[in-house]
C-alpha cells in the first residue's frame, strides 16, 4: 500500500470508498488488492489497513488491483500528482451496456493530486473534472481506446482556508491552478499507463 500523511490537515475532495466527498482529511491510503477482489465491506477493510499502518482520524482510502510499487509521479508549478494504473479492464464511460449490480472488476487508475493553495468547494469539484479530463487526454495520447476503467478514483487535496489564506475560486483547465493540475495529472497518468501496457 501507499500512504501519504501530509502533516497538516488538508481539505480534500474524493470519489474514494473511504472518506469520499468533501471534507478535512489527515491522510490518503492507496491499497493494492488481488484481482477479483470481492469483499463487500471495502470501507471496513480500508479502515483496518489504515490502522495497521499506524494512522487514525479521518482519511481517504482508495483500492486498486494495480501494483502500487509502479506508481508514477509528475509535478507542475507546485502541484503534485501520483498515479497508480491498472488498465486491463477498460472502456468508454458512455458505453451502451446497462450497469451491473455489485462491484465491477478491479483494475483502476487512481489519481491523487496535491495543491499548495486553498480551493473553494466549487474549485475542488472543478479540479476533479480537470484531473479526469487530463486522464482521458493521456489515454488518448497513448493510443488507448478508452476513457478509463470502471473503478477509477480521484482525490484532490488542497490547503485549508485558515489563517487568512486566500481561497482560489477556479480550477478549470485554463485557470492558473487548474492548468497545473491538468499538466501534472496528464504526465503521471501517461507514465503510469504506458508502464501498465508493458506489463
Amino acid at each position: 500500500m501507499l500512504l501519504w500523511v501530509p502533516g497538516e490537515i488538508r481539505r480534500m475532495v474524493s470519489s474514494a470508498l473511504l472518506g469520499g466527498g468533501i471534507g478535512e482529511r489527515e491522510w490518503v491510503l492507496n491499497a493494492q488488492v488481488p484481482p477479483g477482489y470481492r469483499r463487500l465491506d471495502p470501507e471496513a477493510h480500508l479502515t483496518e489497513l489504515a490502522a495497521a499502518a499506524g494512522v487514525s482520524g479521518r482519511g481517504v482510502g482508495l483500492m486498486t488491483a494495480a501494483c502500487v510499487r509502479d506508481r508514477c509521479h509528475a509535478a507542475d508549478g507546485g502541484v503534485d500528482a501520483l498515479v497508480t494504473a491498472g488498465i486491463g479492464v477498460r472502456g468508454w464511460a458512455a458505453a451502451p451496456a446497462p450497469g451491473l449490480p455489485g462491484p465491477p472488476e478491479a483494475g483502476t487508475i487512481n489519481i491523487v493530486v496535491s495543491l499548495p493553495v486553498a480551493l473553494s468547494d466549487a474549485a475542488l469539484v472543478n479540479a476533479v473534472a480537470t484531473a479526469t479530463e487530463a486522464k482521458v487526454q493521456a489515454l488518448r495520447d497513448l493510443g488507448i481506446d478508452a476513457s478509463g476503467t470502471p473503478t477509477d478514483a480521484v482525490c484532490v487535496a488542497a490547503l485549508r482556508p485558515v489563517g487568512g489564506r486566500a481561497v482560489e475560486p477556479f480550477a478549470g483547465p485554463r485557470s492558473v491552478w487548474g492548468a497545473r493540475v491538468a499538466r501534472a495529472v496528464h504526465g503521471a497518468v501517461y507514465a503510469a499507463c504506458e508502464r501498465a501496457t508493458r506489463t
